[in-house]
């Protein structure tokens, strides 16, 4: 088969991580008989740099033709880079929500995964996480407080503020389906995520996810408020496959996620919508620090390209290869800076790119 991918290397390490992630793929093409075809498309700051704009109408059409789309990082120090003086819509970072909604993406997965090889780097203790954990956080992307209306005003001599926190049936349903697509790949449970106690966008949400669990009769549902979740993510993040959420409660519960494993440097992400197309990239940023330095972990790149074989092109065996080699070489002792540990071995971006591709 073939397949074009729409690459955004973007700032910082992006081009480097990017890199890697496309010898990977280029390796497990050879392997099972497939041709990746890569476009480079500006976006972030070097896109800003080029064009005046963080993301430009010819860079979002090339996003739309292809059959999916690997981002690197976008954005720089904030304090320390001219993009920053710049207007909010014309930043870096505007350029990732402009291409979300141009692409339709209302689907964002962040799997929290604790690597055996890696449990030195969790925070919590060892009778708490026992062999590991592996659980995914499908958050609603494009709705809920972050874009319902808000204004700041002055009433009665007194400054206050109003967010709105809107949801309708049909976002909280096509998101729902998605993470019993997901669990029907995993454990086949799901966690729904609410404020039912409180909010009335939650009952709905609590209502509405009961019904498309009808359709999904061998996946186990349950319902968690958010505030309880977030204490169960530490006290027995074992417990988890799937967590479905809306878009501000899935915003600090992907990020708590993250840090359980102790390693946001091998995390990937994916934000999908109703084709196949998604948008796949690492949950960690661009590190301008240490970018063009040959310090910067791969991994969470590398393993976002094996989602993207399994969420956009149904390539699961594909996808698993990927996810084998990372276990190998991590299992061999090999680690780049921000894993290092005692007794393991140091290489650098490329090397490690070249020893997981090695294994494909």
């Amino acid at each position: 088969m073939d397949y074009n991918i729409a690459v955004i290397p973007g700032d910082g390490i992006g081009p480097e991580i990017v890199r890697e992630a496309c010898k990977v793929l280029d390796a497990v093409g050879a392997k099972y008989g497939h041709t990746f075809r890569y476009t480079e498309v500006l976006m972030g700051g070097v896109s800003i740099d080029a064009t005046g704009v963080p993301l430009t109408e010819e860079a979002l059409a090339a996003a739309k033709a292809s059959d999916s789309v690997l981002l690197g990082a976008v954005g720089g120090n904030v304090g320390q880079s001219d993009w920053y003086s710049l207007p909010p819509h014309l930043r870096p970072e505007a350029g990732l929500l402009a291409i979300r909604k141009g692409l339709g993406l209302f689907c964002n997965l962040r799997p929290a995964v604790l690597f055996p090889q890696l449990k030195g780097a969790c925070p919590l203790r060892d009778e708490i996480i026992g062999g590991g954990f592996d659980f995914v956080v499908v958050r609603e992307l494009t709705g809920g407080v972050y874009f319902g209306e808000r204004k700041t005003f002055t009433e009665n001599g007194v400054r206050k503020a109003v967010d709105t926190m809107p949801y309708d049936e049909n976002e909280i349903r096509r998101i729902a389906k998605w993470a019993f697509e997901v669990a029907m790949k995993r454990g086949r449970r799901v966690v729904s995520v609410d404020k039912a106690n409180v909010l009335d966008t939650s009952r709905l949400w609590r209502q509405v996810v009961a019904e498309v669990a009808e359709e999904y009769p061998q996946v186990t549902v349950s319902d968690m408020l958010v505030d309880n979740c977030a204490m169960q993510m530490v006290k027995d993040p074992k417990q988890f496959d799937v967590v479905l959420t809306e878009n501000m409660f899935g915003d600090i519960l992907s990020d708590e996620a993250s840090m359980v494993t102790g390693s946001i440097g091998m995390l990937s992400s994916a934000s999908l919508g109703e084709g196949r197309l998604g948008l796949y990239e690492p949950s960690h940023g661009s590190a301008p620090d240490i970018a063009g330095q040959d310090k910067a972990n791969p991994i969470a790149t590398i393993l976002s390209a094996a989602m993207m074989l399994r969420y956009s092109f149904d390539l699961t065996a594909e996808a698993d290869c990927i996810e084998a080699a990372v276990g190998q070489v991590l299992n061999e002792g090999w680690r780049t800076v921000d894993i290092m540990s005692d007794g393991c071995k140091l290489v650098g971006t490329k090397e490690m790119g070249d020893r997981i591709a090695e294994r494909i």
